[in-house]
């Protein structure tokens, strides 16, 4: 797992090759999640979550709150309520 700050995505590494992505957009303090994939091949074996879940990790990290735009990550933090801290208030 890596964050590529020059594609503003976090990426899901094995054997040296791409197989996720999780792009982003900071907005100040808070970053949005538009979109998560895996490849085609490799997708239903759980490395969604592993690329969320690190995505979520480095984020918290960073001081900053979440808008999970993409549906998977909105599952995933709503599967996990110990990450409701990270989500961003909503604004109006």
């Amino acid at each position: 797992m890596r964050n590529n700050t020059q594609a503003a995505r976090y990426e899901l590494v094995l054997d040296d090759r791409v197989i996720g992505v999780a792009d982003y957009h900071v907005r100040g303090d808070v970053v949005v999640l538009p979109h998560t994939e895996i490849v085609r091949p490799l997708q239903g074996n759980g490395l969604g979550a592993i690329l969320v879940q690190g995505a979520l990790d480095d984020i918290r990290a960073s001081g900053r709150k979440v808008v999970p735009q993409c549906w998977y990550v909105a599952q995933h933090m709503r599967e996990h309520p110990e990450l409701a801290d990270l989500r961003a208030p909503a604004t109006s």
